[in-house]
């Protein structure tokens, strides 16, 4: 009786290194049946990387657009204390008499007419 026996068994056995940095390696038919899947995962690795990168720069410009929104409610702030301070009646009757407005301030009450 004969055994028979597959040519891949008679060849002898390849330095993996050798065939690794060589590039051989990728002719084997592990890699030529799942080529797709490693293809897919290659992909799903650059959408990751992509996607990454991307909520990355979103949150420098999310932080950048705080400190300016701080800055600005600041400067909002400021400039309604100098309406403020401006819009007195104690500031408003002074600005009149420097002026050479004939305007002064009234010495009888409001009344309502109804």
């Amino acid at each position: 009786m004969k055994i028979k026996t597959d040519k891949n068994s008679k060849q002898k056995p390849r330095n993996t290194w050798r065939s690794f940095i060589a590039g051989d390696i990728l002719t084997d038919d592990f890699f030529k049946k799942h080529a797709g899947l490693f293809f897919l995962i290659f992909i799903m690795i650059v959408i990751y990387i992509s996607n990454r990168y991307t909520c990355q720069h979103k949150q420098l410009e999310i932080e950048k657009l705080r400190e300016e929104l701080v800055d600005i409610k600041y400067e909002a702030l400021t400039k309604s204390s100098e309406l403020m301070e401006k819009s007195r009646q104690s500031k408003i009757e002074e600005y009149i008499s420097r002026g050479s407005s004939k305007l002064e301030t009234a010495t009888t009450p409001p009344y309502l007419i109804k």
